[in-house]
């Protein structure tokens, strides 16, 4: 049971935390994420469009494995320069969403630890960021594709 200074020290806390939170606006936000994803949608549509008239024999699939490398590519560079921040502390899911982002968890978390060298740092930390990523993809596609394949048993059986 709660002492009357615990609640007293809880209840002012908890003030000052609604005090010092910045407030958001959830329109301005949801927009910004719109505009920033939705620009890096164009980029890609744009990238893939160029190699695409360049190199009119490669299929759509190699084109779209092209556009994702230069995608992923680009958003490293731009980490390293310190101006995909930018576009995240603005477009916040918008950016992070797309496989800009991934770019970025990866190059930001070598980039972090690189006083620790090339092994230990760099490259290790790299990979603790797409590990869990990885492993949740295969979870979640797996998970995914027994539902689908339960829908279309069910509509099967049922038709």
């Amino acid at each position: 049971m709660a002492t009357k200074a615990e609640v007293l020290r809880n209840k002012k806390y908890s003030e000052y935390v609604a005090a010092v939170t910045p407030k958001t606006n959830m329109a301005h936000s949801l927009l910004y994420a719109f505009v920033i994803g939705g620009v890096f949608c164009i980029i890609g549509q744009l990238i893939y469009d160029s190699f695409e008239a360049f190199f009119p024999h490669y299929d759509h699939v190699r084109l779209g494995n092209i556009t994702a490398m230069v995608l992923i590519a680009g958003a490293a560079f731009l980490t390293g320069l310190g101006l995909y921040d930018r576009f995240a502390r603005r477009g916040g899911a918008g950016s992070f969403l797309p496989i800009t982002g991934f770019a970025n968890a990866m190059a930001s978390a070598s980039m972090e630890f690189k006083t620790e060298g090339l092994t230990f740092g760099t490259s290790t930390k790299m990979f603790s960021v797409v590990g869990p990523v990885i492993v949740n993809g295969v979870v979640w596609s797996t998970a995914a594709a027994l539902v689908t394949m339960l829908i279309k048993a069910i509509i099967g059986a049922v038709s």
